[in-house]
């Protein structure tokens, strides 16, 4: 009669097979016991007395007496079917569904462990099955780096591998409370984390990644800090593969993996992780599927069925009094040794408490509750498991069950925190293992510097982070000796390897790729930089050409930021290598590298802003596009060094063409001023060759026997000299029906017309000095006061010439632009970059009748051939925050001084505050109704602002750099009424970028 309801069961349950695992054979062969170099450690843990033991879960009477409560009113099956949590999967049909229904319901299982599906879709079901159930089910996951190991639309935390180079505990502590955080909001009270095995073998199939690396110390450290992070959150922990499933070369789910190792070395190894986190409180701890003859005699017996491994090992001699959970049944380390129901025997018997992804349930509850009549499995040995687990659904909070709240679960599940995390993550695990001639960081950024690409995934976020510190030229060819021809032009080369962000996808090198690395570092200076796995490397037999070497463990787009920073100084080395590699590198190997103070990345929240305030932004800049004050823009925001904000808005024109893009140039108008101009007059000062009385006469002696001569720099650069605001030279060189005068102009270059204003249009090479004669001439203001002018500027470009006799754009290359990685930033931008890549900024109708597209807006400077010292200057938002971080620093940046702090705080200066000109010498300090601020920003700010519709602005006080690039005058001025500024767009973003600050 027995066989006949089993055999019923069975047919009942042919649809339904609960798994995670694949199909191979077993690993039958025993080894002798072996010793191994890994026995030399000598860190021996001491267990702290019983009253120093810590834990996270209480008892009370109360728990006991609702414990005992529900125990006494169960009915055997009730019982039975609290030892099993079963398969579930929310991305299955309607038959999966209903299966997991009739087990809830007919066979009372007590918990299920999800697999595969989505949050939401897992929610609903959670509250379906839930809703089925007598006694509340355990919800269970395997998400060792986060829900998004088995959910979609959730966040993936780096692999254990990655947070085992990080030396912070308390950054794998906040990763804990993260990932319980998120647990906890779908229902889910256990998640299967963290992996305690030490993984001393690089070529097992199936930890790898999965383990925080091969050092005992190192895996516990992590393991307990995760715990506690997931633990504090009150959501369960379950430590595995009991005892170690590291030194292994088979994978559990497919045979039976054999650990030939003495008990001396498990004890010294493998099981000091989980003596040190059974006495921090872990709740429960997962046992793995093992054959290991040194602790069970019996030959394939697996660990999981072993009582000597269970009991006598795990509850017996190490104490734990937690919930013991097998492995899931249905994988071929156990389902091989035993079928259906005589394997949870076997494994009850052992020891264990929970079942855990059995393959027939039916089969195995039938077979279950006869061992209990017939007394093989007695009261006591069932009440010890059930009661157990009953005790830890108290502790969950299911005796007063509430269903999940389904309301805003994706937002819940990805804050933006999570980023700011994980930029945490990365800057404290990027790993630098070479460091030859001090490559890293690279310091000098006016080298060649080439980049190649190796391996089959996305570098895309590498590469443009690599080029907003300076100009990287990617270098590719199909022919090895080609590519290394073209290489010997450069300097320096990067190579990087991607490799897909998939724990388990073998991350070797090719056997052509092996060649190449070892032909270009053979003949240049090479820096590899790795986002994959650190045993990639092992197949590298020497690293002796390769002079830097950073392993970045995963290829993600943060992974990749974060790289590129440490490459170029902006943050330093902080990670230690979890493993070792061949005998070229050693576990915990990693060196420091120096922090240079140049703009970093990261998100909003680690520079105390907050995001969400920040994201309104958006709706400011769509607002100006709609109210056509702007086609298009680029606004960057940077705090505390470190660019947390940078987008691009609209197109380049109203007609829908082409997006605007990060790396587009724009026209900064006077901006010009303050990036090109002023920083070559402060090095002047800053090395004596003018003071602030220095008299005009001095500086341009042109200006000698004029009324000008007596102006002094202080009033020149403050405009409180009395100079015009601006004459309209072009104007005088108009003919009568408004077109350029064949008299100054020719439409091709040609002798004495060289001079470029525009496509097809040059001017006559002297015209120059006729501009400077008007100026000369002109009158000054009868009263002094503060009138803005454009003639300081023009003035002082020919000061700096006649100083130093360079020109102007030659001083600002050599003595900033270079060097601050400022590659997109130049005068006559036609001359480098193609015009689709450049915002044009006018239709011309009045002047040079065109599209100004490439060339300078502004007259005066386009009559100065595209170079002047007020306007001229081509950029974007990246290469001007730069400028503005350097005078953040007071003239240093990447540890390069350019002027002295009190050259700046001179500058920075209002010298004539009581005479109501909030200027210092060549910084706009306006702020509120008068300026071209927001009322929110303090005295001590200073920054510029551009006829084009531009602003950069800085905020010592709150360390604050904020940069606005648009082409507000596209497509004419004639008119203009400025919609822009009167529409005060970039006062309204200020103004929500200081209500971003979040007070600590």
């Amino acid at each position: 009669m027995k066989d006949y309801i089993i055999k019923i069961s069975l047919c009942a349950s042919f649809l339904f097979l609960i798994t995670n695992c694949g199909v191979s054979k077993k690993d039958n062969t025993i080894k002798d016991l072996k010793t191994d170099p890994v026995t030399k450690d000598t860190v021996v843990y001491t267990a702290p007395k019983t009253s120093e033991k810590k834990t996270f879960f209480k008892d009370s009477d109360k728990e006991t007496a609702w414990v005992d409560s529900i125990y006494s009113k169960m009915s055997l099956r009730e019982k039975v079917g609290q030892l099993f949590m079963i398969s579930a999967y929310s991305n299955k049909d309607s038959v999966h569904v209903n299966e997991v229904k009739k087990l809830v319901q007919e066979y009372k299982v007590g918990g299920v462990i999800f697999f595969q599906g989505g949050p939401v879709r897992q929610a609903k079901l959670t509250n379906l099955y839930q809703s089925k159930a007598k006694v509340p089910l355990f919800v269970g996951i395997d998400a060792e780096w986060g829900l998004a190991m088995r959910l979609d639309s959730t966040y993936r935390y780096p692999w254990n591998m990655t947070l085992g180079a990080i030396q912070d505990l308390n950054l794998i502590e906040k990763v804990g409370r993260n990932m319980a955080n998120e647990n906890k909001r779908i229902g889910i009270h256990f998640n299967f984390a963290p992996v305690l095995d030490i993984n001393t073998n690089p070529k097992n199939p199936i930890i790898g990644n999965r383990s925080f690396g091969e050092d005992k110390v190192n895996v516990a450290n992590k393991a307990i800090a995760l715990m506690k992070g997931v633990q504090s959150q009150g959501v369960f922990s379950t430590g595995k593969h009991f005892p170690g499933h590291g030194d292994t070369a088979t994978d559990s789910h497919h045979a039976l993996p054999l650990v030939n190792f003495s008990k001396e070395r498990l004890e010294q190894i493998e099981l000091y992780p989980y003596k040190r986190i059974f006495d921090e409180g872990l709740v429960s701890v997962m046992v793995g599927h093992l054959n290991i003859p040194s602790l069970e005699p019996i030959p394939n017996l697996p660990s999981s069925a072993s009582y000597n491994v269970v009991t006598n090992l795990l509850q017996k001699e190490l104490g734990f009094q937690g919930l013991i959970f097998t492995d899931g049944l249905a994988m071929k380390g156990a389902s091989n040794f035993k079928g259906p129901g005589d394997l949870e025997i076997a494994v009850i018997l052992a020891g264990n408490d929970v079942l855990l992804c059995p393959e027939n349930v039916p089969v195995a509850v039938q077979k279950l509750e006869a061992a209990y009549t017939e007394n093989v499995i007695t009261e006591e040995r069932l009440a010890h498991s059930v009661k157990k687990i009953l005790h830890y659904k108290f502790k969950a909070g299911l005796n007063k069950y509430k269903p999940i709240d389904m309301a805003n679960i994706y937002p819940d599940l990805n804050p933006s925190q999570n980023d700011a995390l994980h930029y945490q993550l990365y800057e404290n695990a990027v790993t630098v293992l070479k460091n030859e001639k001090e490559i890293l960081p690279i310091k000098e950024l006016d080298q060649k510097i080439a980049y190649v690409k190796l391996g089959d995934d996305t570098n895309s976020t590498f590469i443009s982070t690599l080029k907003k510190y300076t100009e990287i030229i990617e270098v590719k060819d199909t022919n090895l000796d080609s590519l290394n021809k073209e290489l010997r032009k450069f300097d320096k080369v990067i190579i990087s390897f991607h490799k897909v962000n998939k724990p388990w996808e073998k991350q070797e090198f090719t056997l052509t790729e092996l060649l190449w690395l070892k032909e270009i570092a053979k003949h240049n200076d090479v820096i590899l930089d790795i986002f994959a796995k650190p045993y990639s490397l092992l197949s590298i037999t020497d690293f002796d050409d390769i002079e830097g070497l950073v392993v970045s463990y995963q290829n993600s787009d943060i992974s990749q930021v974060v790289s590129a920073e440490l490459l170029f100084g902006a943050i330093e080395a902080k990670g230690k290598l979890p493993v070792s590699i061949n005998t070229s590198f050693s576990v915990n190997d990693g060196l420091m590298t120096e922090k240079l103070n140049r703009l970093a990345f990261t998100a909003a929240e680690n520079v105390n802003m907050n995001p969400a305030i920040l994201s309104k932004i958006d709706a400011v800049a769509q607002k100006a596009i709609d109210g056509k004050m702007a086609p298009g823009m680029q606004v960057l925001v940077a705090r505390k060094g470190s660019v947390i904000f940078q987008k691009s808005y609209g197109n380049q024109t109203y007609d829908n063409g082409k997006k605007v893009t990060n790396t587009d140039l724009y026209d900064v108008a006077s901006i010009s001023k303050m990036i090109s101009t002023l920083p070559n007059v402060m090095q002047l000062y800053d090395k004596e060759k003018v003071n602030l009385d220095t008299k005009l006469k001095d500086m341009v002696p042109f200006f000698a026997k004029t009324n000008k001569e007596n102006i002094i720099f202080k009033d020149l650069l403050t405009h409180y000299a009395g100079l015009q605001a601006w004459i309209p030279f072009y104007k005088a060189t108009l003919d009568s029906n408004n077109n350029p005068s064949e008299k100054y102009y020719r439409k091709i270059a040609e002798t004495g017309f060289t001079t470029k204003v525009a496509e097809n249009l040059y001017i006559r090479n002297d015209y120059h000095d006729t501009i400077m004669k008007i100026i000369a001439d002109s009158p000054l203001s009868l009263k002094k006061e503060y009138k803005y002018s454009d003639f300081t500027f023009i003035i002082l470009k020919e000061y700096l010439e006649r100083k130093t006799h360079k020109k102007l754009q030659d001083l600002s290359k050599q003595n900033f632009y270079n060097t601050l990685g400022m590659n997109n930033t130049l005068y006559n931008p036609l001359d480098k970059f193609d015009n689709n890549n450049i915002a044009p900024t006018e239709i011309d109708t009045y002047f040079r009748h065109q599209v100004i597209q490439g060339y300078v807006h502004d007259m005066a400077a386009a009559m100065e051939g595209g170079v002047a010292g007020h306007a001229g200057i081509f950029s974007n938002a990246m290469d001007v925050a730069k400028m503005m971080q350097l005078y953040l620093q007071k003239g240093n940046y990447g540890n390069k001084e350019y002027f002295s702090p009190q050259t700046f705080d001179a500058f920075n200066t209002c010298y004539y505050a009581d005479k109501g000109v909030q200027r210092g010498l060549g910084f706009d300090k306006r702020i509120g109704k008068d300026g071209p601020t927001c009322a929110c920003v303090s005295p001590s700010s200073f920054g510029h602002t551009g006829f084009t519709g531009n602003i950069a602005w800085v905020d010592p006080e709150t360390e604050i750099v904020y940069v606005f690039l648009s082409n507000r005058t596209y497509p004419g001025v004639n008119g203009d009424e400025n919609k822009l500024a009167k529409g005060k767009i970039r006062e309204e973003i200020q103004q929500i970028i200081q209500e971003a600050i979040m007070v600590k």
